[in-house]
């Protein structure tokens, strides 16, 4: 069937069906475009010709090129012109009563063998192609923002497309050069069935203000190397857009967290639907444009009195630990490391002057740099030895009894206004603070694994956190290279909250048989441009940790969407734990 196509149809020249027509014209076929009047015409041929110049600046065509692509595409603005098409393909607005009179009006006018594909990326299909007298030739191919550039395409087979229209329309999405995965027809498909919850999570959190839109947006491209935070790219996205997926998928799947925000209705009832109307949840200097203008959320911190932290004090010998240790003694803080053992503190030494020699041969380090920062770290045993610092970081094993512990002797020992940092990623840091009797000098900072290269830190506040301690984390997490975000004392506080019920929606829909594992990491990562797919990153971070911060969010929230998947729960239990067992979603050889 693919190679039969020649002549494309689109319907509706906005942003997506642009880079459609686009796409089909690169690859040498003739395209149909179709808008509801000139004035869209004249939109969508812009939306083209500024692409396509892009590309010519950019080196991707030359002036021939370019030229031959803009000739293969011509417009109209009646369904008739479609008469001839081979395939066409919908993108008008995510409206189903708009989609169906479309394909219904088109089922009468194009040629009976001719396949009927919607771009719609929320919607169902099956509902749409009932609207034709050939629901067998119907199927989804939702593209992705923006098309000539995103490589991930969701061919969406209905219960009754003929199993030929989806082979001949898969071959036909890689003769585009695209990436096809093939899926049932359910709300979200894929991607948006996973990234629209996360992102509606998000918006409930800037919502109850507990971060600011900048450190939302901060801790998911500096924790997890998202190519965007969740509230700009919700702008990019466009906010109408995206309540009208998450109220199709609600109304399909009845789960809460795929209820639209109401901040979200507000939003665009007052106008701001993002950056196609110069703002959103940031202010734009034009419409379509992505340069912000407004400046970034006040705070308080900048005007606090900070305290002085000159020696700091490191408990543990993990890997976070003798992370921070290189973080603090690269910037010049002398470090104090304490051990259970001496045997122990001499390995964690070991452990910092490994990491800082590959710096040293990898050119990032001199030698004489190298040894100034080993010298700066004073191994000891005992917690007296901590008497002068300034600050210190606990940083042990992620069991609570063991950190109360941990700050019950601090307590005991550090000075009156030293302050007592957790490195903690889960536990309630107030439970930390309740085990001393200075809980005001009490603050979570969490790091990043690897700590000496990943740039966040999370300062979290307790209720009891004093605003000068919070002010001094801020400070110090800026002068040792790192990007302090805020936020309260809630479990997993911005960046796990945001991230494990995303990957846990991954597994759900992995053990509904709905995609299989490896479907679904490319969807995110060549859809959405993620770093790595779901389940890659669960195998890397260990199944048992993820399920112990899943239980520890559901436990907090009593949220059934977080409730963590059997299956996830089963792996554990079979001890598939990940890349550290050999096993986890994958079998890995070494």
């Amino acid at each position: 069937m693919t190679s039969g196509i020649t002549k494309v149809g689109v319907v509706g020249l906005g942003t997506m069906g642009s880079g459609i027509a686009e796409v089909l014209a690169r690859s040498g076929l003739d395209v149909v475009g179709v808008e509801i009047d000139s004035a869209g015409i004249a939109r969508g041929r812009g939306h083209i010709e500024h692409s396509t110049a892009r590309a010519l600046s950019g080196g991707k065509l030359d002036e021939a090129g370019r030229a031959e692509l803009l000739g293969r595409i011509s417009y109209g603005t009646a369904l008739a012109d479609l008469a001839e098409v081979d395939l066409v393909i919908e993108a008008v607005p995510e409206s189903l009563e708009l989609k169906a009179e479309v394909f219904a009006q088109l089922d009468k006018i194009v040629k009976p063998e001719a396949v009927f594909a919607s771009n719609t990326s929320s919607l169902s299909v099956t509902e749409i192609g009932v609207h034709t007298a050939r629901p067998g030739k119907v199927v989804g191919l939702h593209f992705f923002n923006p098309a000539p550039v995103l490589g991930f395409v969701e061919v969406v087979r209905t219960v009754v497309t003929e199993p030929d229209v989806v082979a001949g329309v898969v071959a036909f999405a890689e003769r585009l050069g695209k990436t096809p995965v093939v899926i049932g027809d359910r709300a979200g498909f894929i991607a948006n069935a996973l990234l629209f919850g996360y992102l509606n999570h998000a918006v409930r959190m800037f919502e109850q203000r507990y971060a600011t839109r900048e450190d939302l947006d901060a801790a998911m491209r500096y924790g997890c190397g998202y190519p965007m935070g969740p509230l700009a790219l919700l702008d990019l996205i466009g906010l109408d857009t995206a309540y009208e997926i998450l109220d199709s998928m609600y109304h399909q799947s009845r789960n809460r967290l795929h209820a639209p925000a109401p901040l979200l209705k507000q939003m665009i009832t007052a106008g701001l639907l993002g950056r196609k109307s110069g703002r959103g949840f940031y202010t734009y200097d034009a419409p379509d444009s992505p340069v912000v203008t407004d400046s970034a959320t006040g705070s308080s911190i900048v005007d606090t009195p900070v305290r002085e932290v000159r020696k700091v004090g490191v408990v543990g010998t993990g890997t976070m630990a003798t992370g921070i240790v290189e973080v603090f003694a690269k910037r010049g803080h002398d470090v104090v490391l304490r051990a259970r053992t001496a045997e122990k503190a001499e390995a964690a030494v070991a452990k910092v002057a490994k990491s800082v020699g590959r710096a040293v041969r990898k050119g990032k380090l001199s030698e004489s740099d190298a040894a100034a920062v080993l010298a700066r770290i004073t191994p000891v045993t005992e917690f007296a030895e901590l008497s002068e610092v300034d600050l210190v970081v606990e940083a042990v094993a992620e069991e609570l009894a063991v950190k109360q512990e941990v700050f019950a002797a601090l307590d005991a020992v550090a000075r009156p206004g030293a302050i007592l940092a957790t490195t903690t990623s889960s536990l309630p840091v107030i439970e930390c603070a309740a085990a001393t009797g200075r809980p005001a000098d009490v603050v979570g900072l969490h790091f990043f694994n690897p700590a000496p290269v990943m740039k966040l830190v999370e300062v979290v506040h307790t209720i009891a956190t004093a605003p000068d301690v919070v002010a001094t984390a801020h400070q110090l997490c800026e002068l040792i290279g790192k990007h302090p975000v805020h936020c309260g004392d809630r479990a997993g506080f911005i960046v796990n909250a945001l991230l494990f019920p995303y990957l846990n929606d991954a597994v759900k829909m992995l053990e509904g048989h709905y995609a299989d594992a490896a479907d679904i990491d490319t969807a995110m990562k060549v859809g959405c441009g993620l770093p790595m797919g779901p389940f890659e990153l669960l195998d890397v971070v260990g199944l048992d940790v993820s399920l112990a911060i899943e239980r520890t969010l559901y436990n907090e929230f009593r949220e059934e969407g977080f409730a963590p998947a059997p299956l996830l729960e089963h792996l554990v239990t079979a001890g598939r734990l990940g890349r550290k067992t050999g096993k986890g979603f994958k079998d890995y050889t070494n």
